[in-house]
C-alpha cells in the first residue's frame, strides 16, 4: 500500500471506531474486564481522541508531507505501555505509515483493543496480513521503540542499546498557576489532572502556585471528578494514601476523591496531587524547562489548560520525533 492508500485505510478505521459495531463494543467490554482502569468513559475518550486527532485525512497528509517515504523497509520492534487505553496506537501509526514491518510486544494491561483494530484492517485489506505481528519476545528487529519505567529502561538499554532505538522512561506533567485563573480555566485543569485517573504521562501530577495562593477555587474545580472514587481500584488508592498522610501527621487537603499534599517531587501517586510554592515565575519556568522528567507544562502561555490529554499527531512522547527516527533507519 502506498501512503494515500494507507491514509484511506486509516480514515475507514476511524469511521469504524465511531460506529456501534457489535464486535467493537465487545472488544471494549473485554478490555474493561481485563483492566479495571479502562472504564467505558475513558476508553471512549481515548478512542474519540484517536479519531479526532490521528485519523483525519487532512491532518495525516499535512503531517506526512514533512517526512520522506521509506525506501528500504526495516523490522521495527515496539514495546508498548499499557497505562491508558490504546496508548501504543501512535507508535503503531508511525510505524505503519513509515513503511516498516512491525513487531509489537503488547502490555498485559492493554492487549485487546489494538489487536482487534489490526484484525479489522487485515479483514478489509488482506495485503496487510503479517505487516504487524504481536510477540512476547522481540528478537531479530532492526530498530526498537520501548516505553516503560526508569527501572525497565535499564533492561531496554541492555537489550536494545546496540540497535537504533528510542527508549522512554518515566515522565509526568505539571501546571504553573498564577492565582488569576478563571473558574473555567481551573475546570479545564481538572481534566488535565483527573482524566484516565491520572495514570498518563501527560497528566498533571503537581501544581506550582505563588505564596499565599487560595486553594479553594482549585479544590472546587477538582470536585467535579469526585465520582472517580466510586471505582474501587481508585478508592483503594485514595484510602491508602490518606492513611499514610494521617499516620505521618502530614498536612493535606482533600476534595473527597483527591488528596493535595505539599511535596518536592513532581511525581505523585494515583489519587494524590502534589503542590509547591514559587517566588519568581520566570525562574520557575526556566527550571521546569530544564527538567527532563516533564512531558507537558500547563499554564498561561504554556500548554493550554485542558489540552494535555489531547495530543496531536506531532506531539511526540518525550519530545523525540518518532517519524524522523523511522525515516532515518
Amino acid at each position: 500500500m502506498d501512503r494515500s492508500q494507507k491514509i484511506a485505510a486509516l480514515v475507514r478505521l476511524g469511521e469504524y471506531l465511531q460506529s456501534d459495531d457489535p464486535a467493537l463494543q465487545t472488544a471494549k467490554r473485554r478490555a474493561g474486564h481485563a483492566n479495571g482502569w479502562f472504564t467505558p468513559a475513558f476508553t471512549d475518550l481515548a478512542i474519540q481522541n484517536i479519531c479526532r486527532y490521528f485519523l483525519q485525512a487532512g491532518a495525516l497528509e499535512a503531517w506526512l508531507a514533512k517526512y520522506p517515504e521509506t525506501q528500504a523497509p526495516k523490522t521495527l520492534g515496539i514495546v508498548a505501555a499499557g497505562n491508558i487505553p490504546l496508548v501504543a496506537f501512535h507508535d503503531w501509526l508511525c510505524g505503519f505509515l513509515s513503511g516498516h514491518r512491525l513487531r509489537i510486544k503488547l502490555s498485559s494491561k492493554d492487549n485487546i483493543l489494538l489487536p482487534h483494530l489490526l484484525q479489522k484492517l487485515e479483514e478489509w485489506y488482506p495485503e496487510l496480513a503479517g505487516h504487524t505481528e504481536t510477540a512476547e519476545v522481540l528478537k531479530g528487529c532492526d530498530a526498537y521503540i520501548a516505553t516503560g519505567s526508569n527501572n525497565s529502561s535499564r533492561y531496554f538499554e541492555y537489550y536494545f542499546g546496540r540497535y537504533p532505538h528510542i527508549i522512554r522512561r518515566n515522565r509526568t506533567s505539571v501546571a504553573v498557576l498564577t492565582g488569576e485563573e478563571t473558574p473555567g480555566e481551573l475546570s479545564l485543569l481538572a481534566d488535565d489532572v483527573m482524566l484516565y485517573f491520572g495514570l498518563g504521562c501527560r497528566n498533571v501530577t503537581k501544581v506550582f502556585v505563588p505564596k499565599g495562593y487560595n486553594f479553594e477555587p482549585l479544590i472546587r474545580a477538582l470536585e467535579r471528578y469526585n465520582d472517580l472514587a466510586d471505582l474501587h481500584k481508585y478508592k483503594n488508592n485514595y484510602d491508602y494514601n490518606l492513611a499514610l498522610l494521617l499516620l505521618n501527621n502530614t498536612p493535606y487537603m482533600s476534595t473527597g476523591a483527591l488528596l493535595l499534599n505539599e511535596q518536592e517531587s513532581v511525581f505523585s501517586a494515583v489519587s494524590v496531587l502534589h503542590y509547591g510554592f514559587y517566588d519568581d515565575v520566570t525562574v520557575l519556568q526556566a527550571e521546569l524547562a530544564a527538567n527532563d522528567h516533564l512531558q507537558c507544562i500547563v499554564g498561561k502561555g504554556l500548554t493550554p489548560f485542558g489540552t494535555a490529554q489531547y495530543p496531536k499527531l506531532d506531539d511526540y512522547a518525550d519530545g523525540v520525533d518518532t517519524m524522523d527516527f523511522l525515516a532515518g533507519l
